[in-house]
């Protein structure tokens, strides 16, 4: 009940600032990449160290992230254009972010922190990947935890918290496994259409 109440209220604030954004006459794709500035904010903050800065921004540029598809649905402003923009962006976002944290530990000589930051980003990449190629082959393929948002909510708890190395672990394991649960899927529905009954 509670979290029903909640989730109203965020959808109700939310579409009052997409209304307020499409009066201005900012397109969908120009919020998209207002979103992906943020990140490269947020990217600079991380290889400094300043990670309660660095979280903060990320938030932001989460906001960016949830009004974008929003504004084009409100719109009408749906395009086939803007769905693969906006995922070529998060997968830019996705590799700064890491990239920018493999930089902090390299300048710390934490050399295992810059190899676990560098797993988690191949299993950012691969999460998305495995998905798009999948889908090519049957019909869906959201099966996984670790998507995204999910990586996000974790990076913002990690930085904001100070708990950035045990959310590396998390999102190491986690990330791959996500990839390995996509590729059995995979193989099940993919066998399933060579095999009719």
């Amino acid at each position: 009940m509670l979290s029903t109440i909640i989730g109203k209220i965020c959808t109700a604030i939310l579409d009052t600032l997409v209304r307020g954004i499409s009066r201005l006459g900012v397109g969908p794709n120009l919020l998209t990449f207002f979103g992906f500035l943020i990140t490269i904010l947020s990217a600079f903050y991380l290889a400094q160290g300043n990670f309660f800065y660095a979280g903060i921004v990320i938030i932001f540029s989460g906001i960016f992230d949830m009004l974008d598809g929003r504004l084009a649905r409100i719109t009408n402003n749906v395009t086939k254009f803007g769905a693969f923009f906006d995922s070529v962006l998060d997968r830019y976002s996705d590799m700064i972010l890491f990239l920018a944290l493999m930089v902090h530990y390299i300048k710390n000589q934490q050399m295992i922190y810059v190899l676990l930051s560098g797993i988690v980003m191949i299993g950012a990449i691969m999460t998305s990947y495995t998905r798009a190629r999948a889908e090519s082959l049957v019909p869906t393929c959201k099966v996984g935890f670790l998507e995204r948002p999910e990586r996000l909510v974790l990076l913002i708890i990690g930085t904001i918290f100070g708990r950035m190395a045990a959310v590396l672990w998390v999102m190491a394991v986690l990330s791959n496994l996500t990839v390995v649960h996509r590729i059995l899927h995979t193989w099940k529905e993919s066998s399933k259409n060579n095999n009719p009954d």
